[in-house]
């Protein structure tokens, strides 16, 4: 569900020249922009129906609609409109009344099943939830333990998964360098390294040289999320790049992975840097 709402002032229709403002979700604002397109003459129907994954005659639809009636016609026609089934606000003020006071120890599960029984109020458990929350009302919970954090079991075989970091230490003793480095994750063989003064590009394409060229082509590689390694703009495509059929965003390493057919794993914090250092080998893909 799309929550956040987007302010619109676009085209009107030739029958309708005032300008008006229209809050809409995004997928509306799709909807929109492929109507517009249609009625200019700039897509074909096939095309839309493609892109909002729409039947033809539904994109025709929109399309009339958009072109007699204005922006308006995308915005769903139940917006702001009270549902028959809500609840009245004296029932809620009640159940938040009689949760503060009289059944203030109980869990929301709980209390939504005296309602029903000792006060003769019947609500399903979502609506409580949302009137008490709306309240600023909190379920009380037990304490959970927290859980010892559990390690990543390692890849079964060489060449399934290749770590990739860059470790800065004063390696030389000289000041600080950044050690990059390719590590088998199965058997932890050194398969790369790149001593530069910064962590970079060519120290990244090095350690994959060398990885490429002893054991080969694995079939991942593991990483944190530096911008050498992952776009910042990955997954952030605009309505209009998805029009114009833009494909996700890609840096020089990561379109030279792809190239590889090698699969990009990115971890949300930072790899520690590996310290064993071993003789590389193993089954790695040569093709």
């Amino acid at each position: 569900m799309i929550l956040s709402l987007t302010s619109y002032s676009g085209k009107m229709s030739p029958m309708n020249k005032r300008e008006e403002l229209y809050h809409m979700t995004e997928k509306e604002m799709v909807r929109l922009k492929v109507a517009e397109r249609l009625v200019e003459g700039e897509m074909k129907v096939k095309e839309a129906a493609d892109i909002l994954m729409l039947s033809t005659r539904q994109v025709i639809r929109i399309k009339e609609r958009v072109r007699t009636f204005g922006p308006g016609a995308v915005i769903h026609g139940n917006r702001e409109r009270k549902p028959i089934n809500a609840t009245g606000n004296m029932v809620k003020d009640l159940v938040v009344e009689l949760k503060k006071d009289k059944y203030q120890g109980t869990n929301f599960s709980h209390f939504t099943e005296l309602l029903g029984e000792r006060e003769g109020i019947s609500l399903s458990q979502p609506t409580v939830h949302r009137i008490l929350r709306g309240a600023g009302i909190k379920s009380p919970r037990k304490k959970k333990r927290v859980r010892a954090h559990r390690y990543r079991k390692r890849m079964d075989c060489p060449g399934m998964m290749v770590q990739l970091d860059a470790s800065p230490y004063p390696w030389l003793g000289n000041g600080e360098l950044n050690l990059h480095g390719a590590i088998d994750d199965a058997s932890s063989d050194i398969l790369g390294l790149y001593l530069c003064k910064e962590e970079c590009l060519e120290g990244y394409f090095e350690v994959a040289r060398q990885m490429v060229k002893g054991p080969g082509i694995p079939v991942s590689t593991y990483s944190d999320k530096h911008t050498i390694l992952i776009s910042p703009k990955k997954g952030k495509l605009s309505i209009e790049d998805q029009l114009e059929g833009k494909s996700e965003s890609y840096t020089q390493f990561s379109a030279a992975m792809e190239e590889l057919g090698i699969n990009m794993i990115y971890l949300q914090d930072p790899l520690r840097p590996k310290v064993a250092l071993k003789g590389s080998g193993g089954p790695y893909k040569t093709d």
